[in-house]
C-alpha cells in the first residue's frame, strides 16, 4: 500500500473503532500528523485519563501504553510495534524498588513515569520530567528515593528542600547522554542569536549551557513564545518536527544529529494500520498490578491528595 493509501486507511479504521492515537514528541513525522494529542508524559498521561474514546493506541514506548492502561481499565489500549521498550526503564526493576525501601526506611519513593508498571505499583507517586521536583516535594518525608534517570534525580534535586537519593545510581536515558556540552558551544559560536533548549535527562554539564532546561513540553512550549528566530534544541530530533510545523518562521538546530530514539521509531504508518485492523497489540496489566499502578499516577495528576 502507497503511504496516501495507508493514511486514508489508518483515517478510516480510527473512526470505525471509535480509537484515539495518542503520540509521543518522539514519533516519526509522518506518524505526529495523524495524532489526535501529541506531547510528552504528563500531556499524553492526561489524555489518556480524559479520553472518551473506545480504544486507545499508543504511538509511544511500553511504560507510556501500560500508563495509558493503567488509567483506562475499562478501554482496549493498543501499541502497534510491541518491541518499542524503554531501555531506561528496563534499569529498575521491581526488585531493586524493594532493596531501596529496606536500606532507606521511611523514605518516600517517587518514579519518573518512564518506568514500567510493576515499579509503579511499588512507588508512592509518579512524575515526569515537567513535574519532577514539585512532586518530589509533595512527599511528607524529607529523603526521598527517585529514579532510574541520574540526571532528572539531580536536576530535581537542584529544585527542592528534599534529599534526593537516586534509585538506583546509574540510570540514563541513551538518547541523551549523546549530548555534548563542547560540541553545543561549538553549535553556539557558528550561531551566536540562537537560544539552547535542553532535556533535564541531559547531563548537568549541557544544563550549564542551555537557555533554557525542561521536558519536551515545556522545550516546545519556550519556543512558540521566545523571541528567538534560531534555536539549539538539546533532545531526541523528534521535538523538531513540531516545533518546525508549528514555528515555520525559525530555525531549529539538532543539538546532535544523531540523536535517534530507536525504540521510538519502531513505529510505522505500516504497523499503525495493523494494529488498527488486527486490534494489534493490546497492552495488558495484571489487576492488583494496575490498582497499585493507579495510585501512583493519580496522585501526579491531583486525583488522589494523600499518601497512604
Amino acid at each position: 500500500m502507497e503511504e496516501g493509501e495507508l493514511v486514508e486507511e489508518i483515517m478510516r479504521l480510527k473512526e470505525e473503532r471509535k480509537a484515539v492515537l495518542l503520540v509521543h514528541n518522539y514519533q516519526r513525522p509522518e506518524i505526529q500528523d495523524l495524532a489526535d494529542f501529541i506531547g510528552d508524559s504528563l500531556e499524553l498521561s492526561l489524555c489518556a485519563a480524559q479520553t472518551d474514546a473506545e480504544a486507545i493506541v499508543f504511538c509511544g514506548v511500553d511504560f507510556m501504553a501500560e500508563t495509558a492502561a493503567i488509567l483506562n481499565p475499562e478501554k482496549m489500549v493498543l501499541i502497534p510495534d510491541r518491541n518499542a521498550i524503554c531501555p531506561m526503564a528496563a534499569m529498575l526493576p521491581g526488585e531493586l524498588v524493594d532493596l531501596y525501601r529496606e536500606r532507606y526506611p521511611g523514605a518516600r519513593v517517587v518514579v519518573y513515569i518512564n518506568t514500567l508498571a510493576e515499579v509503579k505499583a511499588r512507588c508512592d507517586a509518579v512524575c515526569t520530567s515537567a513535574n519532577s521536583a514539585e512532586i518530589i516535594s509533595r512527599m511528607d518525608s524529607d529523603t526521598v528515593l527517585f529514579g532510574p534517570d541520574w540526571n532528572l534525580a539531580m536536576y530535581a534535586k537542584g529544585h527542592t528542600d528534599k534529599k534526593v537519593v537516586p534509585l538506583p545510581g546509574f540510570g540514563f536515558c541513551p538518547v541523551h547522554m549523546l549530548f555534548n556540552a563542547e560540541a553545543i558551544r561549538r553549535l553556539r559560536a557558528a550561531h551566536p542569536g540562537a537560544e539552547i533548549l535542553a532535556h533535564p535527562e541531559c547531563s548537568p554539564e549541557v544544563w550549564a549551557v542551555a537557555d533554557f532546561v525542561g521536558s519536551t513540553s515545556k522545550m516546545y512550549r519556550q519556543a512558540m513564545v521566545s523571541k528567538a528566530t534560531e534555536f539549539i534544541v538539546a533532545t531526541e530530533v523528534g521535538l523538531l518536527h513540531r516545533m518546525r510545523k508549528e514555528r515555520p518562521d525559525a530555525v531549529f538546530i539538532p543539538a546532535y544529529d544523531e540523536a535517534v530514539c530507536v525504540q521510538m521509531k519502531l513505529h510505522t504508518l505500516e504497523k499503525l494500520y495493523l494494529s488498527l485492523r488486527d486490534l494489534r497489540f493490546e497492552v495488558k496489566v495484571p489487576p492488583e498490578t494496575m490498582a497499585l499502578a493507579r495510585d501512583a499516577v493519580e496522585f501526579m495528576l491531583g486525583t488522589r491528595e494523600t499518601l497512604s
